[in-house]
């Protein structure tokens, strides 16, 4: 589980950088998501990153951290399903209509939790 934790840090990492680089290329990616196929892709990864967290926390560099945060992230991809598929188009929206300073800021934070997760799963 934590070679998948690793993996899945490190494209966080990817996408984090292409929302540096090219905000527009990242708005198509997540356009990509705005249906119900997108929907429940997008809790499949967070069920999968969650689960992946809590099994890799013990031998972490920060394991009662990373456990909190598979179970937030699991949490989420458990009840993404259920916000419905109308107001996830509505969130797609809205995220997507940001200005692309917007972009940028939040993809630099995607950018350091993935190195953040890469830094605390490596053994």
């Amino acid at each position: 589980m934590t070679l998948i934790a690793l993996v899945i840090g490190f494209s966080i990492v990817a996408l984090g950088a292409l929302g540096i680089i090219s905000p527009a290329k990242l708005l198509g990616f997540v356009r990509g998501f705005d249906s119900l196929a997108g929907l429940y892709a997008a809790a499949a990864f967070r069920i999968v990153l969650g689960i992946a967290l809590l099994y890799a926390a013990p031998v972490s560099h920060m394991p009662g951290l990373i456990r909190i945060l598979g179970m937030v992230i699991l949490a989420a991809g458990l009840v993404l399903p259920f916000i419905g598929l109308n107001r996830f188009h509505r969130i797609v929206a809205w995220w997507c209509s940001q200005g692309l300073t917007v972009i940028r800021v939040w993809a630099g934070f995607v950018f350091a939790f993935g190195l953040f997760l890469v830094y605390a799963v490596v053994t």
